[in-house]
């Protein structure tokens, strides 16, 4: 507006310079309130939506794992190796006696005069009853106080009693003989 104008001659087309920049301040404030009011909205289905989803029965399957042999093996290992460290030892008196089962093979042999080997043994007290039997029969074969004879080769043996005064005794050199004396 301050700039020489060119004279024309024609009618006046002033348009003020001013007026479009008044329009575009107010267009700018316009948007500006605009922008204000939608900010001043509630955010919710605007920035901001929620979440929802349909609920569908669905049936969960769970498979089972493939367990191979080895694997059995190791975890088989395992248990083994745990139980042996839990395992304790218990010492207790054996309730089966050397000399109490010498005085009863010596009450049998004195019912009788001979006794079957085998009926001196009693198959319910099991290994340990079978081990203290034969122990006995052995120290009383060692103090002369039993006999065990046989009426032929790989006949049933027999036990009688013995004369105590006639001792067992070991011949060296490997014949494996006893020999009578005293």
């Amino acid at each position: 507006m301050l700039l020489p104008r060119p004279h024309s001659e024609g009618p006046a087309d002033e348009s003020d310079p001013r007026a479009e920049l008044v329009r575009r301040l107010q267009e700018y404030e316009r948007f500006k309130r605009a922008a204000e009011g939608i900010d001043r909205m509630r955010r919710l289905e605007r920035d901001t939506w929620v979440a929802s989803a349909e609920l569908i029965d669905r049936k969960v399957v769970r498979i089972a794992p493939q367990v191979t042999l080895q694997e059995m093996l190791l975890a088989f290992q395992e248990v083994l190796s745990r139980n042996d460290m839990f395992a304790h030892h218990h010492v207790q008196r054996e309730p089966l006696s050397v000399r109490q089962r010498m005085t009863d093979v010596l009450s049998v042999l004195t019912a009788s005069a001979f006794v079957d080997f085998v009926r001196l043994f009693r198959a319910e007290e099991g290994r340990r009853g079978v081990t203290v039997t034969f122990v006995a029969v052995l120290e009383l074969l060692r103090e002369g106080l039993i006999e065990i004879v046989q009426a032929e080769l790989y006949a049933p043996l027999h036990v009688r009693l013995g004369n105590p005064s006639r001792h067992l005794k070991a011949v060296p050199g490997g014949t494996g003989g006893a020999a009578n004396g005293s």
